[in-house]
């Protein structure tokens, strides 16, 4: 008998996987986990749902690029620490940098978008506002920063 397949889904939206990714990300932060050990739980594992590839990428991602895009991050939130950033908005800001600067297809606009549509579902009422201050300053910046990645 063949070995079961991992389960990983294909067929979820971008921007459902971006949200996973969120969760993924948030969640690690509060069991003081990386997130690539909580992916590594959880792929193939029966218990939970299929993780996506798109979520696998970008919490790869972000993880393999955390050092930058935390400094890139620390650099434009005028006034605000890592530290001090609630975690739902460090995770989401930290997919948006990494899509901006690392997914080349995904345009900057879109990552923009995408994040802010994600503070607003998942954070504070005033947290889509901050995202799109963030990542706007970090966008003005992109192609500059590309092109010494």
């Amino acid at each position: 008998m063949d070995a079961p397949a991992p389960r990983r889904g294909g067929s979820t939206s971008r921007r459902a996987s971006r949200r996973r990714a969120v969760e993924f990300l948030y969640e690690a932060a509060q069991r003081s986990a990386t997130p690539v050990e909580l992916l590594r739980e959880r792929v193939g594992s029966p218990a939970v749902e299929p993780v996506n590839d798109y979520t696998i990428t970008l919490i790869e991602g972000v993880s393999a690029q955390l050092e930058r895009v935390d400094e890139l991050l620390a650099e434009h939130s005028q006034g605000w620490t890592l530290s001090r950033m609630p975690p739902v908005d460090l995770a989401i800001l930290r997919i948006g940098v990494y899509e901006m600067l690392w997914a080349h297809d995904v345009p900057d606009p879109v990552a923009i978008d995408e994040a802010v549509g994600l503070a607003k579902e998942l954070s504070t009422d005033d947290s889509p506002r901050f995202v799109n201050g963030v990542l706007g300053r970090i966008g003005n910046i992109a192609d500059r920063l590309r092109a010494v990645l």
